[in-house]
């Protein structure tokens, strides 16, 4: 069985009667959302900065943001969503001293995913070889988000390490903030191809550009078990369209 996996900001609001039910996805798909990303601290605005930031770009073909992480914070997270399985908790790092304090909060089997590459958030150290910390054996899921332009010698870095699940990817930084969509899918392709063909024990769940069938089954041939969407959901018919349709 494989998951569409809702990604944020959209998998905040993706109401929960839809997950594991099979009113849009068959038996061979089920759905999960992904909420977050979550930092140590409050990070306030974010209505400001989606009215302020999120376009889109013609230029790009894709949609743009500046949004940054703005969140309520990991506490209000781990009380809202902890023990919900149908739930993964994206939790943001955004610099070396976040690792051990996010890891010291977080129920150790409570399911997450570890974001290392929001682009619209300044970070000077590699903190790829840090977060093994989160790795244990108690969460179903602790996958890793990969930026699009990660080096694949960290990937096999974050191999070594003990990492299984990935995400591909991120949105790819543009000078205007984080773009997503169809241009991103030359770098997911990349990734997948890399991680599916010299490490086929992962779990890699693939995203960027998904607006129907085919787009998943682009993913699926390239070593894809799960997949993401995210700006999709701008056009909710086209999103009801592909799920009834898989």
């Amino acid at each position: 069985m494989s998951f569409i996996f809702i990604s944020p900001p959209f998998g905040n609001y993706f109401p929960e009667f839809f997950f594991n039910k099979t009113i849009l996805c068959d038996k061979e798909y089920k759905i999960k959302s992904i909420v977050g990303s979550f930092t140590i601290n409050k990070r306030s605005g974010l209505l400001l900065q989606i009215m302020k930031t999120l376009r889109y770009s013609n230029e790009y073909n894709g949609w743009v943001n500046k949004i940054g992480l703005r969140n309520p914070g990991i506490e209000w997270a781990i009380d809202k969503y902890y023990k919900k399985s149908d739930i993964i908790t994206s939790v943001a790092i955004i610099n070396r001293a976040d690792i051990k304090q996010l890891n010291d909060l977080i129920p150790k089997d409570m399911n997450i995913e570890v974001n290392v590459s929001c682009p619209n958030v300044k970070k000077g150290d590699d903190l790829y070889s840090e977060i093994r910390c989160f790795l244990n054996s108690e969460r179903d899921w602790c996958i890793v988000k990969l930026p699009p332009t990660i080096n694949l010698s960290d990937i096999d870095k974050l191999y070594a390490d003990g990492w299984r699940q990935y995400h591909c990817c991120n949105t790819l930084p543009v000078k205007e903030g984080g773009l997503s969509g169809k241009s991103i899918k030359p770098y997911t392709d990349k990734l997948t191809n890399y991680i599916s063909e010299t490490y086929p024990n992962t779990i890699i769940i693939s995203g960027g550009g998904i607006h129907d069938y085919n787009d998943l089954c682009s993913y699926k041939e390239k070593g894809a078990n799960h997949f993401s969407v995210s700006t999709l959901l701008f056009n909710p018919i086209k999103f009801i369209y592909l799920l009834t349709n898989l």
